[in-house]
């Protein structure tokens, strides 16, 4: 049993329900068969991520299976890249299709033979209109349809022509394949909806087999009852087209798996349309898919995110049948648990400010006793060095501090964790007026961070050695964009692109403790006081690369009160 199977669900969603009451009623002989249908146009991002917690979580709970099948019938849009990729995602999550992998391009001899079969019996024909006035000519939810002037065309000739686009006599756009159903149908998607295009496009799989592909709504539900599917489970934006997926299988008089639908999983600040993430791809906001920023499950995955965060985040939002919006913090709270547990500490300092301990031997260095996490007691211990000389945060000193600014100022007194008491006596400025340099005394009797004559400070503040100080380059993530909804524009000249956040990757270049210089790629940790992070891949044997996976608290949400 894989790791995302190992907990048992304690709430019965409504899908559950149902595939309950299937099993009792004996509605499918006993047999729960889901599958995971994703399009090969895009990398999966985290609303994938529920509907596949959803379907392979809801075929072990059951004894049943879950197929992996991928709907690939748009060869302009579909890449190798992506299917390997979908397919790393999802065994990332600690799901297994086992030998159940499926392509809908396996099924495009059968699907053309259906095709051919609703010709015959009169309910498809070929129409030869502008793709254009195909759309106009169906009319609006209040007014009916206009019939095709080909709707009447012979079986014998609709057969002829669209064996003729198959062998590949026509050009692109000259005719395409309707399913002839009721063009004042109440549900507009029923109005005589595209089965076939023609496309001269070589398909990932298929080559160049092929020159008219099915539409993605004539391939679904036949897929599906090709692989014995019991429960077809996506998300509500489906809804409007169970009708023709009902429509297909009751016609074609095949096994006709019942389609649900339930909530898409939305999160606040990103977006969840493949088509846009694609265009921040190309128009150059990101990296790439797997920028850190990015929503995909191979973005939070470089930026830090575990499995178990991401199915926590599913199951904390439930399923439902109404959509809504998940605040990003829900997300960033169950990575922020897990860490706070798991994560060993560290201490590294982000913008380094020279503190120079004047009445410290300048040749003496020592060991100190710092603890892994505090969490965890089987965490253990390490060795941090100290010195004459020390790097500190530049904002955990003010030379004239305000009343509540507790660090260090002239004549204030703090602690460094896990060692001294120092007190800043004088500060160092370039010609320029910038502090270079900070200079204090340490009070040795304070070894370990306590007084012995049981005296107070109000600051304990992170630091690391400059003598043994590595360097390394540190990418502060946050949110891609600067409001919740990215569509919420103040004017019509703006747009969705309007809302990036400027501030969504500072890079900077930090200090840090020497025990980091082992890290490995994918070791995560906590730099104390400054959030949880991980080491990234563009790291080298020279130089080490920290994403920030997440601050210790919720920032945002502080910036949103005021």
């Amino acid at each position: 049993m894989s790791e995302a199977n190992s907990s048992e669900t304690v709430h019965k969603d409504f899908v559950r329900q149902i595939v309950e009451d299937d099993l009792k009623t004996g509605k499918w002989d006993g047999v729960v068969h889901t599958r995971f249908p994703p399009e090969p146009n895009g990398y999966l991002h985290i609303g994938h991520a529920k509907s596949i917690c959803l379907n392979f979580g809801i075929a072990a709970e059951y004894g049943g299976k879950c197929n992996l099948r991928f709907d690939d019938t748009n060869p302009e849009k579909e890449e190798v890249e992506y299917v390997e990729s979908i397919k790393e995602d999802i065994r990332w999550l600690g799901f297994d299709w086992e030998d159940r992998l499926f392509f809908a391009s396996d099924y495009f001899e059968q699907l053309y033979q259906w095709a051919e079969q609703l010709i015959t019996d009169g309910k498809a024909y070929v129409c030869s209109l502008p793709l254009e006035e195909i759309r106009t000519g169906r009319g609006t939810p209040t007014e009916p349809g206009t019939p095709s002037p080909y709707r009447d065309r012979s079986v014998e000739e609709n057969l002829t022509l669209f064996r003729g686009m198959r062998n590949g006599e026509f050009d692109e756009g000259v005719h395409v394949l309707r399913a002839k159903i009721d063009m004042a149908h109440k549900v507009l998607l029923l109005r005589d909806p595209i089965m076939y295009r023609i496309r001269k496009v070589e398909h990932h799989r298929t080559g160049d087999a092929w020159c008219i592909y099915p539409t993605y709504d004539f391939t679904h539900g036949q897929s599906d009852s090709l692989e014995g599917i019991t429960h077809s489970i996506c998300t509500l934006e489906f809804e409007n087209r169970r009708p023709l997926y009902d429509w297909y299988c009751e016609t074609l008089g095949i096994h006709h798996p019942q389609q649900i639908e339930f909530n898409r999983l939305n999160l606040t600040y990103t977006l969840m349309s493949k088509r846009r993430l694609l265009q921040l791809v190309n128009e150059g906001h990101v990296s790439g898919w797997n920028d850190p920023r990015m929503p995909t499950l191979s973005g939070l995955r470089r930026r830090g995110y575990t499995p178990d965060s991401i199915r926590k985040l599913c199951e904390s939002v439930g399923v439902t049948k109404h959509n809504a919006m998940t605040d990003m913090v829900v997300l960033e709270n169950q990575i922020r648990e897990e860490l706070n547990a798991t994560a060993d500490r560290r201490m590294a300092v982000l913008d380094p400010l020279k503190v120079v301990i004047t009445n410290y031997p300048e040749s003496q260095s020592e060991e100190l006793d710092a603890v892994n996490n505090p969490e965890d007691e089987a965490a253990g211990s390490r060795k941090v060095p100290f010195g004459r000389e020390l790097y500190i945060e530049r904002d955990d000193f003010m030379e004239d501090p305000p009343r509540k600014f507790f660090r260090l100022g002239p004549g204030r007194e703090v602690r460094l964790r896990w060692a001294y008491f120092i007190k800043c006596n004088d500060v160092v400025q370039d010609d320029d007026g910038n502090i270079t340099e900070i200079h204090c005394t340490y009070d040795v009797e304070t070894k370990g961070g306590n007084a012995p004559d049981g005296r107070k400070v109000k600051a304990t503040m992170h630091w690391v050695s400059a003598q043994h100080a590595i360097s390394a380059e540190v990418r502060l993530y946050d949110h891609l964009f600067v409001t919740e909804d990215p569509d919420d524009v103040e004017d019509e000249s703006q747009t969705w692109q309007s809302n990036l956040n400027p501030d969504s990757l500072t890079v900077v270049e930090a200090k840090l403790e020497p025990s980091l210089a082992e890290s490995k790629l994918g070791d995560r940790c906590q730099f104390e006081r400054k959030g949880y992070f991980i080491v990234d891949q563009d790291s080298t044997s020279d130089r080490l690369v920290f994403n920030r996976i997440v601050t210790l608290k919720d920032a945002w949400a502080k910036a949103k009160k005021k």
